[in-house]
């Protein structure tokens, strides 16, 4: 076993501890905490500099789009942005899977535990049945046109069945309001059985997407128009947040929410990516207006991000906001661990198996355990 003590220790369950000391096993469960050092024969601790805190959370990523990186161009809007996204089967398997492995590996480097994952494909099966990392994948499902809604469903639902079949959680989720009509979302609701814990979806990510809902106008509705959309998408709904009357799964979490009022919140889940929010839209949500209890944190995708690394993302978070350092590791391990339902993560409470992670006074990352 080990005694681990820094100049602070974060359980975030609890208040921070002032040269606190976590007790694990050498498999890494929390065995004890202890508030003084002097509570532990001195040569039994593992004394280091910085912080201590559980392993990150990494709420949204693209897994499966890591060999996108460096393809799309900075700054150009949402619209260019998905024009990219396309190009991404313009690359051969082993590219695509080689892509993944090193991305994960990445993510691991940089501390995190666990992710919520979209999947448009089961690019990344094989490498999270290497179990390095704790995932929840979400079954990505768009179409803009009502005729195509039971076609694809059941490509979502052969999908996801194929991740559960590994011994995965899978829950098919819509892509964003504006691509996915009432009709597919009503059939993504009645999709969903005992084994769904939460839905995700990307969410005002863009100033075209309010427009659309509540003024029927801007560059979306033209798009959407011009590619022969169903009407309803927009005709049948005010706003964004309107979807919520459509699903019948309590729990969701809303993604970038870049463009989000305070009268959208709800009292759902709401992850920011800040680090993708500037690369594609140059700009960041307001965050006085999110419950600090419900806001996660994700990186999104190297399509849309130069590196992986919570720790990253923080650092424009704390830049912006006026959240203690307690709140932004809460936003970064405890919040995601709970609305992605990873129960071993998120806190130094015994029993779990979190990860320790240590944050340098230089604000690099270690991983201790």
């Amino acid at each position: 076993m080990r005694f681990l003590t820094a100049d602070y220790l974060y359980p975030l369950n609890i208040p921070p501890i002032k040269e606190g000391v976590l007790q694990i096993s050498d498999l890494g469960e929390v065995l004890a905490i202890f508030n003084n050092r002097r509570e532990v024969p001195e040569n039994k601790l593992e004394i280091f500099e910085g912080i201590l805190c559980p392993g990150f959370v990494n709420a949204h990523c693209h897994l499966e789009l890591s060999h996108l990186k460096g393809v799309a161009e900075k700054g150009k809007g949402f619209l260019d942005f998905a024009g990219t996204v396309q190009q991404r089967n313009n690359f051969c398997k082993e590219e695509i899977l080689e892509a993944i492995e090193q991305t994960e590996q990445q993510m691991i480097q940089n501390g995190i535990v666990g992710v919520g994952d979209i999947c448009n494909t089961s690019d990344t099966l094989n490498q999270k049945q290497k179990l390095n990392l704790e995932y929840y994948n979400f079954i990505e499902v768009f179409g803009v046109n009502n005729s195509k809604s039971v076609e694809i469903i059941s490509v979502a639902k052969t999908l996801r069945d194929k991740f559960r079949k590994n011994g995965m959680s899978a829950t098919i989720s819509p892509h964003a309001p504006f691509s996915v009509p009432p009709r597919l979302m009503k059939e993504i609701g009645g999709s969903f059985d005992n084994n769904d814990k939460i839905i995700t979806i990307h969410n005002q990510e863009t100033e075209e997407e309010n427009e659309l809902f509540e003024n029927k106008s801007g560059a979306f509705f033209s798009w959407l128009n011009n590619i022969n959309a169903s009407s309803d998408i927009w005709e049948k709904r005010n706003s964004s947040s309107d979807i919520l009357k459509e699903l019948n799964l309590n729990k969701m979490l809303f993604v970038h929410n870049t463009f989000a009022r305070k009268e959208d919140i709800s009292e759902n889940y709401y992850c920011t990516c800040p680090k993708a929010n500037l690369y594609i839209e140059n700009r960041l949500p307001d965050y006085s207006i999110f419950n600090a209890d419900k806001l996660c944190v994700g990186t999104d995708s190297l399509a849309s991000n130069d590196s992986l690394s919570i720790l990253e993302e923080l650092k424009i978070i704390q830049e912006n906001s006026t959240f203690d350092m307690n709140t932004l590791l809460k936003i970064s391990c405890k919040n995601g661990a709970e609305a992605l339902g990873f129960k071993n993560l998120g806190t130094f409470e015994k029993g779990k198996i979190p990860g320790v992670n240590l944050i340098k006074p230089f604000g690099k990352v270690d991983v201790i355990a």
